[in-house]
């Protein structure tokens, strides 16, 4: 610190002084003059300065803003408090019974067979290129792994068949986790 804003026996007891008759640490080194308030703050850490008088401001509590909206889930919603969450299922996702229309709903068409790509047209990462199907084949962890190699679509990393497999809609995934639940 440099000699103007050194810590002298007079300027730390102004410090506790300010400290204590509640100003705030930029206040405080306005008033020391060559002290930033982080050096204030610094010195009254270790000093061990902690409780404060409250500004006559601060006494006062703030009025609270009005709720903006009404809450997501209300309790007059609820019947008998049956329905409540509570606990470590809280977070779970909690999912409306299937309507019978909303089992019929039109899906997208499903890829019908598993493609299945010849050994011999699969890639190692070696001779991956750009254009390629960048989808995984087989185990990782032993010699016979390679990718599927298939043309993919520009600026795409899989093929279409892989393509509909990595990229399903919300939509779809919800709908498929469904049935799974009940």
């Amino acid at each position: 610190m440099t000699e103007a804003g050194a810590w002298t026996d007079e300027r730390v007891e102004l410090l506790k002084k300010l400290w204590n008759d509640g100003l705030s640490a930029s206040q405080i080194a306005a008033e020391l003059g060559n002290v930033t308030r982080n050096a204030v703050i610094g010195k009254v850490h270790r000093l061990g300065l902690s409780g404060r008088a409250k500004s006559p401001g601060s006494a006062t509590p703030r009025p609270r803003k009005p709720a903006a909206r009404p809450p997501s889930h209300p309790a007059g919603h609820q019947s008998g408090g049956a329905g409540l969450t509570r606990g470590n299922t809280a977070l779970a996702p909690q999912f409306a019974p299937e309507i019978a229309a909303e089992a019929q709903v039109e899906r997208a068409p499903a890829p019908a067979e598993d493609v299945v790509v010849p050994f011999s047209e699969r890639v190692t990462i070696m001779d991956l290129r750009e254009y390629m199907c960048r989808w995984p084949m087989g185990d990782p962890t032993t010699p016979e792994f390679r990718f599927c190699g298939g043309r993919s679509a520009t600026g795409m990393p899989y093929c279409a068949y892989h393509a509909r497999i990595a990229y399903q809609p919300a939509a779809d995934r919800r709908r498929d986790r469904k049935p799974a639940r009940a």
